[in-house]
């Protein structure tokens, strides 16, 4: 079902406070979610831009086209729906800021959960903003591209630096812990036997880490393939594995729709186990781990960490011949099976 900050998003142009944008323009759209209605009038050419795999497949199959990473510049319009993280709603702004003709509109719109009250006073901190409407208990505001907008652009920008992890793995905000490696991911790595042979398989890859830590044991390694479903994460995982010897390969795949076509020796994982700000939904991980039972050849391993309430114990029973748990500290259980 659609959230109500989509219908935020375009009250603006649905109620008369704005024109439609009309032919012959052009709008960007960050974070393009499915289930969105453009209102009577509204003739632009839409660019949709979204980086998570559930959610491209869901406007695809919508039949709108859309793009993982926002390309080109000239918009007359740019929308931008907001998530929950204030660093990569920030980073957003300011690249539709950028892509914006001089005097073309941004409409930024969220939930009230997403933080949208607090990121309308902080934007209105550093430029003009014409007006905000209250609607489908989320809030919708919106400018103008200006040299004022331009220069907020550049504090937006350098406010949210490239994190550097560890000294090595270059992240970004709204990442999975993009400032730090995971409590859970450390542990995983912390019980990796000290050599890997064969293929291996990093699930739900994130940007890289237990990859990374896996390369560094990687004596007998043949294949090491990430599996991510956020794009930019997987980008930059892609960067932050240089391996000597071998070529790691990268998908971009909702593990839980779309089949793995290879065969593994050894899968790590640290699951998710909710998608935004949702309550916490075990059947995420619960899918995760008959996604990588299939994806293991006879006698092959999987290495995973989970939340130490989420109860995943009886499905890798049922998913491979043995299971048991192999390691814990205060939050987090790790979980060894064999296919």
């Amino acid at each position: 079902m659609p959230r109500d900050a989509l219908k935020t998003l375009f009250h603006p142009f649905e109620s008369g406070a704005l024109d439609a944008p009309a032919k012959h323009t052009r709008a960007l759209f960050l974070n393009a979610e499915a289930g969105f209605r453009l209102p009577e009038g509204f003739e632009a050419a839409l660019t949709l831009v979204q980086g998570f795999r559930p959610e491209v497949q869901a406007l695809e199959t919508a039949r709108r086209t859309v793009a993982p990473l926002p390309e080109g510049d000239g918009y007359d319009h740019s929308l931008i729906l907001i998530g929950r993280h204030r660093g990569r709603n920030e980073l957003d702004i300011a690249e539709a800021i950028e892509r914006t003709l001089p005097g073309g509109l941004i409409l930024v719109a969220g939930g009230k959960e997403d933080g949208i009250a607090s990121l309308r006073k902080r934007l209105g901190n550093l430029l003009s903003i014409d007006e905000a409407l209250p609607k489908h208990h989320g809030i919708v505001f919106w400018f103008r591209q200006t040299p004022e907008a331009e220069a907020a652009a550049q504090t937006l920008r350098s406010e949210n630096p490239e994190p550097l992890v560890d000294g090595r793995f270059h992240t970004a905000p709204g990442m999975f812990s993009h400032d730090r490696v995971d409590q859970g991911s450390r542990l995983l790595a912390q019980h990796l036997p000290p050599e890997i042979k064969g293929a291996a398989a990093d699930f739900c890859a994130g940007w890289g880490y237990l990859a990374a830590e896996i390369a560094t044991r990687a004596k007998g390694l043949t294949k090491l393939d990430l599996y991510e479903a956020d794009f930019a994460a997987l980008e930059a995982a892609r960067r932050n594995l240089a391996v000597e010897g071998i070529e790691p390969r990268f998908f971009w795949q909702d593990l839980l729709k779309d089949p793995v076509a290879r065969q593994y020796d050894l899968i790590v994982m640290n699951p998710p186990y909710h998608q935004g700000g949702a309550a916490a939904d075990p059947a995420i991980g619960q899918g995760m781990i008959k996604a990588a039972s299939a994806a293991l050849k006879p006698g092959g391993r999987l290495l995973m960490v989970a939340n130490r309430q989420l109860p995943y114990l009886p499905v890798l029973e049922a998913s491979f011949s043995s299971a048991t748990e192999i390691g814990s500290d205060g939050a987090f259980r790790i979980y060894a099976a064999k296919r």
